[in-house]
């Protein structure tokens, strides 16, 4: 029995060793087992992750069919083309403006010079023939060309209705016609060498006769447009519009004597104030009142109409002196 005991204990020991060495066969399986799982469902993901990698690139990789481009024609394509009738167009609108600048005349001076009365600035020497002297330093053949006058419409020049264009006349230096006087040439001719007029000092409020040499004073108003007349601009200077006045040869009051101007305009003695230099000593109406009947422009502000008288006075004393506009 012994034996047999014996006999069967390494039996059993050989059982327990297989059992153990199943089990941990089956734990070794196991866990391979497992093992192998999570690597197969780490692989599939890595490949479904890559399959979705190579969609995604297949579709970004993908070409949209291109819209159709429209036919652009060469005329269009060209940045430098332009269409002829514009170019045509542009042309025209060229050609004039090249036509002013090269057709623009050149700026002339306002002084008009003749021959006769070449402009010179010397010491007042009365001439034989007894017309004045306003000459400047310039030969007669450099004298700049007149300028041309303007023709001015005024439907109001003619005198108003019962009103004649002559009048009697009241001085021996005026003529008939209103605001007209006789030339410097006439005048010397018939031997009227002293301008007169009256006066009144505004202090002691006496009346006087007052008289200007003829030659001279107008000589003095000449030389003075000759010097003056660019720099003026068809305007009277303040000398003119606001003259000094002679003193009293009563009370001897400085700046004190004033031209008597009458309320008829017709009886203005108008050679008597130009040569005193005392137009602006006249109102605005009487001043328009003489470019009004000697066919002036007699519209604007005071000192454009003082000049007008002057340059008009000046043009019936001497015709062929520098008094044009």
């Amino acid at each position: 029995m012994k034996n047999n005991q014996d006999d069967v204990r390494p039996t059993d020991q050989e059982f327990s060793r297989k059992r153990k060495n199943n089990g941990s066969s089956t734990n070794n399986s196991s866990n391979n087992n497992n093992n192998n799982s999570q690597e197969y469902h780490i692989a599939k993901k890595i490949q479904n992750l890559e399959e979705e990698d190579n969609d995604m690139l297949s579709l970004s990789l993908s070409v949209r069919p291109a819209k159709p481009r429209r036919a652009v024609p060469e005329e269009e394509s060209s940045p430098l083309s332009m269409p002829p009738l514009r170019i045509q167009e542009h042309q025209q609108q060229s050609l004039p403006v090249q036509t002013l600048l090269v057709s623009q005349p050149q700026p002339q001076l306002p002084l008009q010079l003749s021959p006769s009365h070449p402009l010179y600035i010397p010491p007042y020497v009365a001439e034989s023939s007894g017309i004045p002297i306003y000459r400047h330093e310039l030969a007669p053949g450099n004298a700049p060309p007149s300028r041309p006058l303007r023709s001015r419409r005024n439907p109001t020049q003619t005198p108003g209705e019962g009103k004649s264009d002559t009048v009697p006349a009241l001085f021996p230096w005026a003529t008939t016609h209103r605001a007209t006087v006789h030339s410097l040439k006439y005048l010397l001719s018939k031997r009227i060498t002293t301008i007169t007029g009256e006066m009144q000092c505004k202090k002691c409020e006496k009346q006087y006769e007052m008289g200007y040499d003829l030659e001279k004073k107008f000589y003095e108003v000449g030389r003075y447009i000759a010097a003056n007349k660019d720099s003026m601009h068809d305007r009277a200077p303040s000398v003119w519009m606001n003259p000094a006045l002679p003193t009293c040869k009563f009370c001897e009051q400085e700046n004190s004597a004033k031209p008597v101007i009458p309320d008829k305009k017709k009886e203005i003695n108008w050679l008597f104030l130009l040569l005193g230099q005392l137009l602006g000593c006249c109102t605005l109406d009487q001043l328009k009142y003489f470019c009004k009947h000697t066919k002036n422009h007699r519209t604007g502000a005071k000192d454009r109409v003082l000049y007008l008288t002057y340059m008009g006075l000046c043009k019936q004393l001497d015709p062929a002196g520098p008094f044009n506009r």
